[in-house]
């Protein structure tokens, strides 16, 4: 890896970030806040949220394994995502590679930020090689982007090339780790201590059913977490999604619970797609979603609607002609699109 003084966009090395008096006093007992121009009616949603998010971080600190100082909180991934191109990509300059498909924020990024997003088709068994990766990019490639679980194939890529691909290249790594709590393999999360250019990607929006309160995550080196603290808006998650996420880290196991309960009914879903007449292939699956090749993807996708059901048509997708992504429900809403698909 390259100094990270060398990744970082100049302006943003130079900033200096907006501070709060709630910065200021950090680590003091205060009981009288006239500091913030605040309504001091109303409490305790009269007054601004911590900006780091202290409380909050010191639970996940816990459930995740991982230190304060290297978590960054965020409006959802997608500020994290946002955030990366803003700290490491000049616009117009610079440029990203990813895998393809995969989830589309990365590119609606890329061209919110002019920065040119390369795309490395995976082969016939949704995985790629390092090599491949290594070989799209050049002297002004910033990140490499790697959604594993990937989304929407739903296969875990293979780790030993992910591993090669952090250690072959000297920018940011991002490995978007979704979906990891429906996979097997191991999160990359330990992998951060040995490579000082890896951000990992979590959120509290798939396993932890909190998609409402939009809150991710990105566990990084504690150099990387302090630069994206300084370039993020002062407030960005509020109280009331602080106090959700406190409340559903105080009983992971009811999530484990969640987990195992979605991938016996994945299993069960699966199984049935493959006794459709009009379904093709089932491709393997470590998310909470599979992918489904279909013999007419639209029509299937218009019918489903006209039934009130809702499910992904990836058709247009590279790779996925005539494939759907089934999200997997629970029990009743599974049986309910079996039942219409049955009947097609």
């Amino acid at each position: 890896m390259i100094s990270l003084e060398q990744l970082v966009r100049p302006n943003i090395w130079k900033l200096a970030p907006y501070s709060s008096a709630r910065d200021e006093y950090s680590g003091k007992e205060a009981h009288v806040f006239l500091d913030a121009n605040e309504n001091p009616y109303n409490g305790p949603y009269n007054r601004y949220p911590d900006p780091l998010q202290r409380e909050l971080k010191q639970m996940l600190k816990k459930v995740k394994g991982i230190p304060e100082e290297n978590i960054f909180l965020g409006n959802g991934s997608d500020e994290a995502i946002d955030l990366a191109y803003r700290v490491f990509c000049n616009p117009g300059r610079d440029n990203v590679v990813a895998i393809a498909p995969t989830y589309g924020m990365y590119q609606v990024c890329a061209d919110i930020n002019d920065i040119e997003y390369r795309t490395v088709l995976l082969d016939e068994n949704f995985d790629f090689k390092a090599a491949d990766l290594l070989a799209a990019c050049d002297a002004n490639t910033k990140i490499i982007w790697i959604c594993s679980p990937n989304n929407p194939t739903g296969n875990s890529l293979n780790r030993d090339e992910i591993l090669k691909v952090i250690e072959g290249f000297e920018g940011i790594v991002i490995v978007d780790e979704a979906y990891i709590d429906f996979a097997q393999q191991l999160s990359m999360r330990q992998e951060l201590p040995k490579h000082p250019n890896l951000i990992i990607l979590q959120t509290m929006s798939k396993a932890w059913g909190s998609a409402a309160i939009r809150l991710g995550m990105a566990f990084a080196s504690k150099e990387i977490i302090s630069i994206y603290n300084k370039v993020k808006y002062p407030y960005n998650v509020n109280q009331l999604t602080q106090d959700q996420a406190m409340a559903m880290l105080k009983d992971p196991f009811e999530v484990d619970k969640w987990v195992k309960i979605l991938m016996a009914e994945r299993s069960r879903l699966m199984q049935a797609f493959l006794e459709l007449p009009i379904c093709e292939k089932i491709y393997k699956t470590d998310a909470n979603f599979f992918l489904a090749k279909m013999t007419d993807a639209n029509a299937i996708y218009n019918y489903l609607v006209e039934k009130g059901i809702i499910v992904r048509n990836r058709n247009k997708v590279q790779l996925c002609q005539n494939c759907l992504r089934i999200t997997i429900g629970n029990r009743t809403e599974n049986n309910e699109l079996l039942s219409a698909l049955r009947q097609y």
